[in-house]
């Protein structure tokens, strides 16, 4: 009886022990990813790595929702693309301040996360994907039938980067990758903030056991529905960005291959890690600079390359790693 009074208080120490471990890991972590990003525009070029920060905010906010609320969209580039015009619409157009279209586009992706999220819940499984995939296909099929504001097949072009609130002149490569570099890092300390919440902590349980979590009180649908408009928000803010960091937004941000990318990116990193989607975003991104050359081989490498990955790491790269280290990342 003694052995088991102070074997109960020992586990529950160290289990405490352990998650203050992952804790100090994540934040060691956070603080890596911060200083590379402040060495990274020096060392390479930062087009290149403003472009991996905007597709791997893009694949985190589509891993809040897969991995977290357990909910597989197939047209979360209606989120990324049409945030996409919309900022660039703002500041080429409205002459709007490039915080302001940002902004601008990244509300209006999280109003139409929330109109299709309120439509898509009504279903589960493959029938919530498929709802997803024709919804996004109407945004792809309204950007191409309305020229006078998409541009049409030509998209919208020299897009301004502007003046950031009429102070930091955006025009240098460099200025604007340490304003990029901040949207990303809030971005993801956000969803790192949205994921260890009580609200993340429900999301978890609805995506386990959506039954028991609704006889425990939880209204699911209502949860799945914040879950989805987060998540289309922060896609959004990840289109947005990109418009102003390469002046253009086009058809390709709103295409159906644009979701099957940000799937491949998550699935690649790990899906449910916290960075799994940023490792994911990084080696898509190079696969597709630096196997450029190869034209449209490209697509065939990156089959070969998730084929391999799905093989080899079926919980992703940094989900493998976790798994080897007894650590969530």
């Amino acid at each position: 009886m003694a052995d088991l009074s102070v074997e109960a208080p020992a586990g529950g120490l160290a289990l405490e022990e352990t998650n203050r471990s992952t804790e100090r890991l994540h934040k060691a972590i956070m603080i890596g990813i911060a200083l590379s990003l402040l060495v990274a525009p020096f060392v390479l070029y930062p087009v290149f790595v403003m472009k991996v920060l905007c597709f791997a905010l893009f694949a985190l906010a589509f891993n809040l929702l897969l991995g977290y609320g357990g909910l597989l969209s197939f047209g979360h580039a209606a989120y990324f693309g049409m945030a996409s015009y919309v900022s660039a619409y703002a500041a080429k157009i409205w002459g709007l301040d490039p915080a302001l279209a940002i902004v601008a586009g990244t509300l209006v992706a999280a109003l139409l996360g929330l109109v299709f999220g309120a439509l898509a819940i009504r279903r589960q499984g493959i029938y919530f994907a498929m709802i997803t995939l024709a919804l996004s296909q109407m945004v792809f099929f309204f950007s191409l039938q309305t020229p006078q504001f998409t541009g049409g097949e030509d998209g919208i072009q020299a897009v301004p980067r502007g003046k950031l609130l009429g102070l930091i002149d955006l025009a240098d490569d460099r200025t604007l990758y340490f304003v990029v570099a901040a949207i990303f890092m809030g971005g993801l300390l956000l969803i790192y903030r949205i994921i260890h919440s009580p609200f993340g902590q429900v999301c978890k349980a609805i995506r386990d056991n959506e039954p028991r979590a609704i006889s425990l009180g939880y209204r699911a649908n209502q949860y799945k529905l914040a879950v989805f408009v987060l998540s289309a928000g922060l896609a959004g803010l990840a289109g947005a960005t990109k418009a102003i960091v390469f002046q253009l937004a086009s058809l390709t941000d709103v295409h159906w291959s644009m979701s099957g990318e940000v799937v491949l990116m998550t699935l690649v990193g790990g899906l449910g890690t916290v960075f799994g989607p940023i490792v994911g975003a990084l080696v898509i991104v190079s696969m597709q600079n630096y196997l450029a050359g190869l034209g449209s081989w490209v697509l065939v490498v990156q089959g070969v390359i998730f084929v391999v990955c799905v093989l080899l790491f079926r919980e992703g790269i940094v989900g493998v790693i976790a798994k080897r280290i007894g650590k969530g990342l």
